[in-house]
């Protein structure tokens, strides 16, 4: 894939980008487990078909640990026995707040109680702003088709 247009190169992209950065350092400061808000990024970048997302999240959590079998079952983790009932909550949350005009209503009430039920305010907090900043960036390269492949971890940060 070529790119479309370079998000790297151009000012107002890349001053877009670095305040969208600062916006999720509280994010990534919180409470939230790090492997959980790895997951989501991952999940949603999937759905979204964001394949330099889904690369890069993918990448930064098996750098910090993450195990293969984790990773390679996130698309099918309604299927799987190796999340925990908090991380199967935080996945079902990206998938209907990802798919909001899919979900019809947005994100169902057995969901959030869900969320409820394994999350403090706080990490609430941090899950609903991941999920809308890892749809933001996901747009933003799916958009200009950023490619994937090329992504280390620490590249940018």
């Amino acid at each position: 894939m070529e790119t479309r247009f370079n998000l790297f190169e151009n000012e107002v992209a890349v001053k877009f980008v670095k305040r969208l950065g600062a916006a999720s350092r509280p994010i990534e400061e919180s409470s939230l487990p790090h492997a959980t808000q790895e997951l989501v990024k991952l999940r949603a970048s999937q759905i979204n078909g964001c394949g330099f997302c889904t690369d890069m999240h993918s990448k930064d959590a098996a750098h910090a640990g993450e195990t293969s079998v984790r990773l390679n079952l996130v698309a099918a983790w309604r299927e799987a026995n190796v999340f925990t009932e908090a991380e199967r909550a935080a996945l079902a949350l990206t998938e209907e707040g990802t798919r909001i005009s899919d979900a019809h209503g947005g994100v169902s009430e057995e969901t959030w109680a869900q969320v409820r039920k394994h999350y403090d305010d706080e990490q609430i907090g941090a899950l609903i702003a991941l999920v809308a900043t890892i749809n933001a960036y996901n747009r933003l390269n799916v958009i200009a088709q950023t490619p994937a492949g090329d992504y280390q971890p620490g590249m940018f940060g």
